[in-house]
């Protein structure tokens, strides 16, 4: 008898190409040519997704897995096309399921979860699956988790034949707005985007202490405007800065930590914010714009942090900057035409044009623009493997907002949202700065080892809902929560953006993790003035309030990050740390009170710092 052979995987890269080069055209066109209904666009885009991820995620290399999965790819596009075909019919009649539309959805549910598995790992499934049988066992649930429970017929229903399951709205917005701008970022990169963005950086500040490292700040910062995944922005940007850094004498933990870090902060960056700036416009109903205006001044504060305490590691350990590298001028010379679309993009959302015709629009200025020099220009092969990258990228999204429609139809299905937010307001006794503690560690725990999308999903389900009777502004708790739930990629155990960059630094994944989350410490700080201080969102305050708490902020930021690394202008001892500290923290707080004693202390250890600076001054002109 002859052993099955390993199959080729020409069929499979000819499977993923076809099938990534139709569903890229398919939202090119329902972008910006032609608007389809809700349920189509949905459920043609959770199809095309689960039969490009059954063909790149094998389950064997054998040629029974190439037709095993062949077979799921078939089914998810009958089970999905199923709505997109009859979602009239189905809502004519209220939903009411037919005998066959059981089976149809039971059977899709199970592709969703094994597609899920193969492409997010096991996490994500069997919370899925977990709450499934929630919803199904409800009663013999303990404490106020408890419920009635809903039949099987039910809860397939729920979860197939409604905008509440996998259908709803985070698979919408996934089949909107994150799809396209993940395709405007797979044709940046193809076009050249990546080598401007880190060009730039090297210019800026390759020759800088510690240069390296801050080529990874600015080249993370950069490529977050584009960049949907903390963990895609490690592999993009750390391929090139983690080796720098390395032979610039970092350590490779510390290496990986601050690739991390920097690409982690990537996901709070406008305009795209990791795509959960337009999963937030759907839930809290106002404009995507306003929410990517509010983002502004938190992501510059948050990469001046990891940019300080870089440049207090490089002081303090002497480590200097890389020599080579082009100059800035020659560099916007050769490839400056690249932000041109972007600018387009940006153009068209402050004219309220919508997120997916401002990337569709962006596209077409990329294609054009790039075109103009010979290398820029791409050819029509390279379209269609930007067609296909991109289609990648975007299933792995699809995949975790279908996945995580589970989670959400659980919350709708059940009450369970209502009951987690009434308990920990219980919990913490209405007090707002504890239950803020307790939303950043459930946040952190919540969003371990979830992509960003899925991540703010889950976490602004249970915990916004506890924020909003406090009297916390529906932008800032939400924002609260998106902040910390993107922290869980550098926290660890799970920590995954710090996994990705120690496997790239040759370093110990756990070790780089606990020094990420250590590097990161004083940005910490920065969601809590979303709360107490709404004027660093641009909700309200004048224009001198909203600067002065502002640089208030970035001075804390200062003296925090200086404490943490225990350099100034000089390296510190404990008690200067400490007071730094203090200051760091007064500064921090937006009333006058803490924030002139930060001043005050912050006053002192500089007063020290000069004191000490003359009198060695003085001695070595004794000597």
């Amino acid at each position: 008898m002859v052993a099955d052979k390993p199959e080729t995987f020409n069929v499979r890269e000819t499977a993923v190409i076809i099938l990534g080069v139709i569903m890229s055209l398919f939202h090119l066109y329902s972008s910006g040519i032609g608007l389809l209904a809700t349920p189509v666009q949905r459920s043609v885009h959770l199809a095309l997704s689960m039969s490009i991820v059954f063909f790149l995620y094998p389950v064997s290399k054998k040629k029974w897995g190439l037709r095993l999965d062949g077979l799921f790819s078939l089914l998810s596009v009958i089970g999905s096309g199923y709505i997109a075909l009859f979602h009239e019919a189905i809502a004519y009649r209220g939903g009411r399921p037919l005998p066959y539309e059981l089976v149809l959805g039971l059977m899709t549910m199970l592709l969703v979860l094994e597609a899920g598995r193969r492409v997010l790992g096991r996490i994500m499934p069997v919370l899925a699956l977990i709450f499934l049988f929630y919803c199904y066992f409800g009663q013999y649930a303990p404490w106020f988790f408890k419920h009635r429970g809903v039949s099987i017929a039910r809860l397939v229903q729920h979860m197939y034949l409604t905008h509440e399951g996998l259908f709803g709205v985070a698979l919408g917005v996934s089949s909107t707005y994150i799809f396209m701008f993940i395709l405007f970022g797979a044709f940046l990169s193809g076009g050249g985007g990546i080598r401007l963005f880190n060009n730039i950086a090297l210019a800026l500040t390759g020759r800088l202490s510690g240069g390296p490292a801050k080529v990874a700040v600015v080249a993370s910062a950069l490529m977050g405007t584009i960049s949907g995944s903390s963990v895609a922005n490690v592999a993009t940007t750390g391929s090139v800065t983690i080796p720098m850094m390395k032979k610039a004498g970092f350590n490779p933990e510390v290496a990986g930590a601050v690739e991390a870090c920097a690409s982690t902060g990537g996901q709070l960056m406008p305009p795209i914010m990791g795509a959960g700036a337009f999963i937030m416009s759907e839930f809290l109903g106002i404009p995507y714009l306003t929410i990517a205006t509010a983002a502004i001044f938190p992501s510059i504060l948050y990469f001046l942090s990891i940019f300080l305490s870089v440049h207090f590691i490089a002081k303090r350990d002497g480590l200097g900057g890389v020599g080579g590298g082009s100059k800035l001028g020659s560099i916007l010379l050769a490839d400056g035409h690249l932000a041109v679309p972007l600018f387009v993009m940006v153009g068209l959302l402050l004219a309220h044009y919508t997120p997916n015709m401002a990337s569709f629009a962006g596209i077409i200025a990329l294609v054009a623009v790039g075109s103009v020099r010979a290398g820029t220009r791409m050819n029509a092969k390279m379209i269609i493997q930007t067609m296909a990258e991109g289609a990648k990228g975007g299933v792995v999204t699809a995949t975790a907002c279908g996945v995580v429609g589970f989670l959400v139809g659980t919350f709708s299905l059940t009450g369970l949202g209502q009951a987690l937010s009434v308990n920990i307001m219980e919990l913490t006794h209405g007090d707002l700065w504890s239950t803020l503690i307790l939303a950043m560690a459930a946040c952190l725990v919540l969003g371990m080892g979830l992509p960003t999308t899925a991540n703010y999903i889950v976490t602004s389900t249970v915990i916004a809902p506890a924020l909003a009777p406090l009297g916390v502004l529906p932008l800032s708790a939400h924002l609260f929560i998106f902040y910390f739930g993107i922290m869980a990629d550098i926290t660890p155990p799970v920590c995954l953006a710090s996994i990705t960059a120690a496997g790239l630094a040759g370093a110990s994944a756990f070790r780089t993790g606990v020094r990420a989350f250590v590097l990161s410490w004083p940005a910490f700080l920065l969601p809590y003035l979303f709360v107490y201080a709404p004027e660093v969102l641009l909700q309200r305050g004048s224009l001198l309030e909203i600067t002065g708490i502002v640089l208030s902020a970035a001075l804390g930021l200062v003296a925090v990050c200086a404490a943490c690394q225990g350099y100034l202008d000089g390296k510190l001892g404990i008690g200067l740390r400490f007071l730094l500290l203090l200051a760091g923290l007064g500064l921090y707080m937006p009333q006058p009170l803490p924030t002139t004693l930060g001043l005050l202390l912050l006053g002192v250890v500089l007063i020290q710092r000069l004191c000490l600076r003359a009198q060695n001054r003085r001695r070595a002109l004794k000597t």
